[in-house]
């Protein structure tokens, strides 16, 4: 299992690679509330890393987590996983004794340990989406901005769609959020980091909002692993 056999080499085993002051990403084209959602869209790719991170073979992360059930103010604290490998992609929570997760894409279907949600695919939503918007099937179009950050909308063919809002400064995805399946999954980057080229998100949390109330999740990475060798095993749906 990968709460077992990944977190064991996680936060508390190794330190984060180490990175130059001077960031090695290329800077983006400048933005303003007068750019085209494709002009948003290349600049938000470029900011991401460019062609590193459309490249990118693997992507790991590890480090805590601290848990908002609705309505309350109280969390609970975990560790947590969270494996990208071309298409597929898997997100291990423990928070034990009182709550464990894990979320599962293996490339064609998904699986989700909280009863009666399926959570997105992770290839057809959010930042992934950035290295595809020029291919055909896909739409780029304009969102209201949101404060001070610019909206752009990344739609495919099949309609699944991902709603970005990037810093005007920077490029940089700030926010996105998924409408999916009657819910909504939304993300918000705080601290990002460059490894290799490649901006990594280093403190982000996550919404998702149900009948019951909208769920709380505060990361914070410990631990960046770039381009290794991952088993095809962490993704086979148990």
């Amino acid at each position: 299992m990968l709460s077992t056999a990944v977190m064991a080499q996680g936060p508390n085993s190794a330190k984060p690679t180490p990175t130059n002051s001077t960031s090695t990403i290329a800077t983006p084209p400048a933005i303003t509330a007068n750019s085209t959602p494709l002009e948003l869209a290349r600049a938000a790719l470029a900011a991401q890393g460019g062609d590193k991170f459309k490249n990118l073979r693997s992507l790991v992360l590890f480090g805590t987590v601290d848990l908002y059930a609705p309505t309350s103010a109280q969390s609970i604290p975990g560790k947590f996983a969270l494996v990208t490998s071309g298409e597929r992609m898997r997100l291990d929570v423990d928070a034990s004794p009182m709550f464990k997760f894990k979320q599962i894409y293996d490339g064609q279907q998904s699986y989700s340990s909280i009863p009666g949600v399926q959570t997105p695919p992770a290839n057809k939503f959010g930042l992934p989406v950035l290295t595809k918007f020029d291919q055909p099937g896909y739409t780029v179009s304009a969102l209201p901005n949101d404060k001070k950050l610019l909206g752009f909308r990344i739609v495919d063919a099949d309609g699944n769609t991902t709603d970005f809002y990037v810093d005007p400064a920077t490029a940089r995805v700030m926010k996105y959020k998924i409408p999916y399946n009657g819910y909504m999954f939304g993300t918000e980057n705080s601290k990002f980091k460059d490894f290799d080229g490649v901006l990594v998100p280093m403190s982000f949390s996550q919404r998702l909002e149900m009948p019951a109330g909208a769920f709380f999740a505060e990361y914070k990475v410990k631990d960046v692993k770039l381009n290794q060798p991952v088993s095809d095993d962490v993704f086979v749906i148990q």
